[in-house]
């Protein structure tokens, strides 16, 4: 899994849908996920460090009833992309029982960011659907990786091989 970051809320140019832009540790990966208002206004209050409302909102009574019953967010997981949605879970301790309670990763996200709580997504979701964030960096890495290839020998294979199998016999190519 990889930690990730709320970067901000976009707007989509063509339905001026509300976009939550969750970023890895590296800045170089960025994770769209499309959101409703309610849940934009409701990131970007946590974002803004607003003053809660006089009454709660959702994620607001969400985080007073883990208060009230002493429960302790550990982190969000948004596992899951299927036909263009994504699935997330809100892992809740308490007395070191773990339990993960479906939600959507909008309410999830909304959460997290008014308990302070850790935002992870599985690999598989982020290789999916992430878009690169500094294209510098990723072609850095790819002139990288293509001088790695061309300066492969084929004596860096056998090296390789010699040191899976420390009980074979070296031969000569």
């Amino acid at each position: 899994m990889i930690e990730m970051t709320v970067a901000g809320i976009a707007l989509d140019a063509y339905t001026r849908s509300p976009i939550v832009l969750l970023k890895d540790g590296t800045n170089r990966r960025a994770l769209p996920i499309y959101i409703g208002q309610e849940q934009a206004k409701a990131i970007v209050g946590a974002l803004e460090e607003q003053a809660p409302p006089p009454r709660p909102l959702t994620h607001d009574l969400i985080g007073n009833i883990l208060d009230a019953w002493e429960l302790d967010l550990t982190k969000i997981i948004i596992h899951a992309l299927r036909d263009s949605t994504f699935f997330a879970v809100l892992c809740v301790e308490k007395d070191g029982e773990t339990r993960e309670v479906d939600c959507r990763p909008s309410d999830a996200i909304a959460v997290a960011l008014r308990t302070r709580s850790p935002i992870w997504v599985v690999e598989e979701v982020v290789a999916e659907a992430s878009i690169p964030v500094d294209r510098e960096a990723d072609e850095e890495d790819r002139q990288a990786f293509r001088d790695f290839v061309s300066n492969i020998r084929p004596e860096d294979f056998a090296a390789v091989q010699s040191a899976r199998e420390p009980n074979e016999p070296e031969t000569e190519p």
